[in-house]
């Protein structure tokens, strides 16, 4: 009876540490960036992985941002605009043991595609179809 209730302890302790993990975040944000891979990857447990490049300058060697997605979804939604500039919202979590829950700490739970390209204070350019604003 003493194992049962050791047992019964233990995985109690099991499931509450991964409901804390799963619902705290580590830290919260957005990148922008051209996702430039995004597949599907496991050998067990299949998640989405994706690459994404940033740029900060034109002309600068960009920097790459690695991420996960859970929800099919949000995949969905972020093949559609592949090949365009867009902005991820992220949740980093730590502590998670496995590689069934993604190869990053950086979960992607929405995608939003941008609309124009920020070069330097006052200086975008215009996506096609929206009209560039007026000089000052």
């Amino acid at each position: 009876m003493r194992i049962i209730g050791v047992l019964i302890g233990i995985l109690i302790l099991v499931v509450g540490y991964f409901w804390v993990v799963l619902s705290w975040n580590y830290s919260t944000g957005e990148r922008a960036g051209w996702v430039q891979k995004f597949s599907k990857k496991g050998w067990l447990c299949k998640t989405w992985e994706g690459e994404m490049a940033m740029v900060s300058m034109p002309g600068a060697i960009p920097e790459k941002f690695y991420f996960t997605v859970w929800d099919d979804a949000v995949a969905d939604n972020l093949n559609k605009v592949m090949g365009k500039r867009v902005a991820l919202h992220y949740e980093e979590k730590v502590g998670l043991p496995t590689s069934c829950f993604g190869e990053t700490r950086h979960y992607v739970t929405h995608v939003t595609e941008v609309e124009e390209i920020p070069l330097g204070p006052g200086i975008v350019v215009p996506t096609p179809g929206i009209p560039a604003a007026p000089q000052k």
